[in-house]
């Protein structure tokens, strides 16, 4: 097979590759968990969240399978187990108790969270240390993506009262919507 000859070099597309396959890792401890609280949300929240959760399970199974492919347009292999994920992801398990649907969508912003600021290093890593301006701009949508379900998640539990100007109205207290 002849070397691959895109302009970076054995050392930068590896560099490169060890950032996706971290990005990969993490977003699939976070497929998993937002796959579980999708089956075992309950209550008055239960509709609403159940199907955002589907909406955004979908979302993060094809920036896995565009992460992979894109590892491996790189010529590098991606990482293709739970074993090597855990091993790698800056995200954690949370095996204990399954929290209400305030919990869970709070766990699942800290999620988001971590991932784009994982993201906003790994796009600079890509452009100002391995050249690579392709994998930078990939990252960068991919974090986009990721502020717009943090976002999303953030909304449903932040309520509060705001005036026709977008302005915050004045409030005693904020609580979590639905609780």
């Amino acid at each position: 097979m002849n070397k691959i000859n895109i302009g970076l070099t054995d050392e930068q597309r590896h560099g490169v590759m060890n950032l996706l396959n971290q990005d990969l890792a993490d977003s699939y401890v976070l497929l998993v968990k937002t796959k579980k609280y999708h089956w075992d949300v309950v209550g008055p929240q239960f509709r609403t969240l159940h199907q955002l959760w589907e909406e955004h399970y979908n979302a993060l199974t094809e920036n896995i399978d565009k992460l992979a492919e894109r590892i491996r347009a790189l010529g590098c292999y991606p990482i293709g187990t739970m074993e090597g994920f855990l091993k790698v992801a800056t995200l954690k398990e949370q095996a204990d108790k399954i929290p209400l649907a305030t919990g869970m969508v709070a766990r699942l912003v800290k999620d988001h969270e971590q991932i784009i600021r994982n993201l906003r290093d790994h796009v600079d890593q890509c452009s100002d240390e391995f050249h690579d301006q392709g994998t930078a701009d990939f990252l960068t949508n991919l974090m986009e993506e990721h502020e717009q379900m943090a976002w999303m998640l953030r909304s449903f539990i932040e309520g509060e009262a705001l005036q026709p100007d977008g302005k915050h109205q004045p409030t005693e207290t904020k609580s979590p919507v639905g609780v």
